[in-house]
């Protein structure tokens, strides 16, 4: 598979792009955000898996101002270490890193057709609230713990949003997925998938005090139908 590193000039400096590229070489393409851990060694693997569907992905350093292309593991130590680094990282700078990183995607030589977002953990927080201040063609927002205080703000969201939550997730309780449920009733474009019996981070394969492989594997089924009706890469149906 392809890959390579391209350079995304802001205001304040400039950060690194990873970016994968399908077996056609060109397709939709696919921004997606990190989790707490960087882009380490998940959020690669689901980026190869996006682009051997047909996406050009690329997912942006978000903690580039704290310290560059920062991974950590994904062992209890690595767990503290991250939780303490997204303590310092600012929202509203990696919503407009994120919107910036996008637009780069879509001009990228390679890319052909729609633009859509993944973002997983914080990345699933500022999936939402990109959506919400920039036009994509479809959002995935895997357990965004800041999502249900901003359910809200699902009224500026038009394109196709897919929630997913963990139901029994210890650090978004049920009840706050409710009101995610709540907002997104009768929204046409809003879909909901409740994974009643996973907890946090259910779809990371790289810390097995998370990963639920069959919670998993539904979840991510969904998430590729969902891509796939939105994006229509040339490699699905």
């Amino acid at each position: 598979m392809e890959t390579r590193t391209e350079t995304v000039t802001v205001a304040d400096g400039s950060f690194d792009l990873h970016l994968w590229l399908p077996p056609a070489g060109r397709g939709p393409v696919v921004l997606l955000i990190q989790e707490i851990y960087g882009v380490g060694p998940y959020i690669r693997k689901v980026a190869e898996d996006l682009a051997a569907l047909g996406y050009v992905v690329g997912a942006p350093d978000l903690f580039w101002r704290i310290r560059p292309n920062w991974v950590s593991g994904h062992d209890e130590a690595g767990t503290a270490l991250s939780i303490e680094m997204a303590s310092t990282f600012d929202v509203p700078h990696g919503v407009a890193d994120s919107a910036v990183a996008l637009a780069h995607l879509r001009g990228l030589p390679e890319a052909e057709g729609g633009a859509g977002v993944v973002g997983f953990c914080l990345g699933g927080s500022i999936a939402y609230l990109l959506a919400a201040t920039v036009e994509v063609d479809a959002v995935l927002s895997f357990y965004g713990s800041a999502v249900p205080d901003a359910a809200g703000m699902l009224e500026k969201v038009t394109c196709p949003l897919l929630f997913v939550f963990g139901g029994s997730d210890p650090y978004i309780p049920r009840e706050r997925v409710s009101v995610v449920e709540k907002a997104a009733a009768g929204r046409s474009n809003v879909e909901m998938y409740v994974a009643e019996e996973a907890g946090h981070a259910f779809h990371n394969h790289e810390a097995p005090q998370f990963h639920q492989p069959e919670a998993a594997r539904a979840a991510w089924d969904r998430a590729v139908h969902f891509l796939g009706r939105n994006l229509a890469p040339s490699s699905l149906p």
